[in-house]
């Protein structure tokens, strides 16, 4: 376990009572594991524009029965087996279908790929959530 450090910050009241509030209804035990949360992800956000490798999940909504969408799907995620490690395909009804893609690499690509998905017609809406490989990050 990493060796822990100890140091103080001074805050204006009314946004530590904000604050205070927010890690209340997030369910944190304590304000330390909030800071070192919101310090990781300014991190993260630092390796992802470096172009470190990063993990994540590209999630995407689309209607199945859109002509010829789901074969574009494919051979776009064949052109990036690269970055994907896996992917899982849920029914959501008769015409929406929820697509879960796990990627690990350079972030440009992901992005790169998330952008494609997206752009797609057919597609509703694709996000991109992602992560340290904790190469760097503690």
């Amino acid at each position: 376990m990493a060796e822990i450090s100890r140091f103080g910050i001074s805050l204006p009241g009314d946004l530590v009572d904000k604050f205070d509030k927010l890690i209340k209804q997030k369910g944190y035990t304590s304000r330390s594991k909030a800071f070192g949360d919101l310090i990781r992800q300014e991190i993260i956000k630092v390796e992802w524009t470096e172009g470190k490798e990063i993990a994540g999940a590209i999630t995407f909504v689309y209607d199945h029965h859109k002509s010829d969408l789901l074969s574009k799907v494919t051979n776009v995620q064949h052109d990036f087996q690269d970055v994907i490690i896996s992917t899982q395909h849920i029914h959501l009804d008769h015409h929406n279908c929820l697509e879960i893609i796990a990627v690990k690499g350079d972030p440009k690509k992901v992005q790169s790929l998330k952008d494609i998905l997206k752009s797609l017609k057919g597609v509703k809406h694709a996000t991109l959530g992602m992560s340290s490989t904790g190469k760097e990050v503690i």
